[in-house]
């Protein structure tokens, strides 16, 4: 049997664009990518905090330290910029291989910049 689990999270990230003529993604900052381990055209859930949305898009690199996390396409008419956000990675694994897992939870100030 294989489940799937939490295996990368961004934690209270913040929106500073949205794009709605994007072909869709979210875009987020190379460093950010780089400390969660969360890899360039990965699926990953985004839950919006201030209003409950919660869609699924793939992450695409931006600018590294520069802080953006910029939500494309249709999915940017469910945030505001400013919103924080929750990004967060899964991967299937057997029961066992989930007994091991430690998951990557990166937490960011106001601006985007990982402090964990």
């Amino acid at each position: 049997m294989q489940i799937t689990l939490m295996r990368a999270k961004i934690h209270r990230a913040c929106v500073t664009q949205a794009d709605l003529n994007y072909e869709g993604s979210i875009s987020i900052d190379e460093a950010l990518l780089e400390a969660s381990g969360i890899l360039e055209n990965e699926m990953v859930d985004v839950l919006n905090i201030n209003n409950g949305e919660r869609f699924t898009t793939y992450a695409i690199k931006a600018l590294k330290h520069s802080g953006e996390i910029k939500i494309n396409g249709a999915a940017a008419r469910k945030v505001q910029i400013n919103d924080p956000v929750i990004i967060i990675a899964y991967g299937v694994m057997t029961i066992e291989e989930a007994k091991n897992l430690q998951p990557k939870v990166i937490l960011v100030d106001s601006k985007n910049i990982a402090i964990k």
